[in-house]
């Protein structure tokens, strides 16, 4: 774990102990193979009673923690930000270590043959990091709306789920997680009526859209700390009637519960059974690209002779 020293700085006894709770509750994270960005860092020591909930201390967090990690006092994987990532083009020293690479990647449809098929959208880039390990690990789709999602990206997901329906015989169904404030709401009604329209133009059912997260149930479960609705939303009045002034964002929510969770949803939408057996035969094919890898010399002498043939 990186902590580096590029500046020597002295730090007061509060900053001291913000250091302290930061490094131990990131550190907690990381063992379940989970990191944070600032604002859910912030969020946990919101819910903790470490901080007030307002905005000039999350600001004040995000200067102590910049200012721990260039002191060397703060392990530099524990924050990220995930709204920005470098793209670059893969490389290997042989071919043995592409097949390597590709054992590693390779994977089969598993939702082939059952009544469903899922996909998990969310509000925000930022929590996309939390939900990629356990949608993969489902072999679900996931993605990032970034707010309400653009229409034309609407419409190539009306066409993705069109193909599920026909090539596939799947019904598909929409997880969707965003913020309990007057927008975050709405966004999951306008998702399903958009996928609507696009879908019943071509003779599709309506697509189910079912909202996950956050709810009013798990506010009231999980506690997560409140901040004030904004009153320039122009949803706002329904809004106040049915909830009040508070708001809650979905980062609050601890980023285990958020896993759980969309674990739990998928899970009782499928065939564990046949699911079972698609897990297995992926391992399978897995394994024989391993041993190809392992093997290379082998198989490549194998190839060698097939063309001198």
């Amino acid at each position: 774990m990186p902590k580096i020293a590029y500046i020597s700085k002295r730090f007061s006894k509060t900053s001291k102990a913000i250091i302290a709770h930061a490094a131990q509750i990131c550190s907690d994270y990381a063992a379940q193979g989970f990191d944070l960005t600032l604002r859910q860092l912030y969020y946990q020591f919101v819910s903790r009673g470490l901080l007030p909930n307002r905005q000039s201390e999350y600001k004040r967090l995000g200067s102590v923690v910049n200012d721990a990690r260039m002191a060397g006092l703060l392990d530099w994987n524990y924050i990220v930000d995930r709204t920005r990532e470098m793209k670059e083009r893969s490389h290997w020293e042989d071919p043995a270590g592409i097949i390597e690479s590709a054992a590693k990647s390779y994977g089969i449809d598993q939702w082939e043959g059952q009544e469903c098929k899922v996909e998990v959208w969310i509000e925000k880039d930022a929590l996309i990091g939390v939900i990629e390990r356990v949608c993969r690990d489902l072999d679900v789709p996931y993605f990032s709306c970034r707010g309400y999602t653009s229409q034309s990206e609407m419409w190539r997901a009306a066409k993705r789920l069109m193909l599920y329906a026909r090539d596939g015989g799947h019904k598909p169904v929409i997880l969707h997680l965003g913020d309990h404030d007057p927008s975050g709401i709405d966004m999951t009604r306008d998702i399903r009526e958009r996928l609507t329209l696009f879908m019943e133009a071509h003779g599709f059912d309506a697509v189910e859209v079912k909202r996950i997260a956050l709810t009013m149930q798990q506010i009231q479960q999980y506690n997560p700390p409140p901040n004030p609705a904004k009153l320039t939303d122009s949803r706002i009045q329904d809004y106040i009637t049915e909830h009040g002034y508070d708001s809650w964002e979905l980062d609050a929510l601890d980023p285990v519960v958020m896993s759980d969770l969309i674990r739990r949803e998928v899970e009782s939408l499928m065939d564990i059974d046949l699911w079972t057996e698609r897990v297995d035969l992926e391992e399978e094919g897995r394994n024989l690209l391993i041993e190809a890898s392992a093997r290379w010399s082998d198989v490549s002498k194998l190839l060698m002779e097939g063309e001198g043939e």
